[in-house]
């Protein structure tokens, strides 16, 4: 079906759902390339400029960091986009909870042991593992689903 008969069938607030999304896919990939500019920049600047080695702590910190950002990014616009191709009508929740693991997982990486309490360490490996866990019983209803959705197919009888 093309793009203008697909528009034709959305109602009033499907099309606003779907321009927002658009709008909001634009400012992402905006942020996308500037952090990967950033990214890039700073790997030259490691390199030539500081002649640092890239598996330093601090260094190692810095980089993952930065493409974990890049990261979190795209699978953040990737959500969008997935509703604006109809794949999906709204931004789905294991979206969401993969975002937040990234996210928690990026700042355990950058993290500074040295200075940061045990107590904030125990609370963020406490959400990571929460949402780890509620991400895998969200994916795990779904697998029993799609199972129980083949098991009800009609196959041909056998003559």
């Amino acid at each position: 079906m093309k793009l203008s008969e697909e528009w034709a069938l959305l109602d009033l607030y499907e099309k606003f759902e779907k321009v927002i999304c658009l709008i909001l896919s634009f400012f992402v990939a905006l942020i996308i390339i500037y952090a990967t500019y950033k990214l890039g920049y700073h790997i030259v600047e490691l390199f030539f400029k500081k002649g640092l080695d890239p598996v330093e702590h601090k260094s190692f910190k810095m980089v993952f960091g930065m493409i974990m950002v890049v990261l979190i990014a795209l699978e953040f616009k990737h959500s969008i986009v997935k509703v604006i191709v109809n794949q999906e009508s709204i931004v789905q929740v294991k979206t969401v909870l993969l975002i937040a693991i990234l996210a928690i997982s990026r700042k355990m990486i950058i993290l500074d042991i040295k200075t940061t309490s045990p107590m904030i360490i125990f609370s963020l490996a406490s959400v990571l593992l929460a949402l780890g866990v509620v991400y895998w019983l969200m994916r795990e209803r779904d697998d029993r689903l799609i199972k129980s959705n083949e098991d009800v197919t009609i196959t041909p009888e056998k003559k």
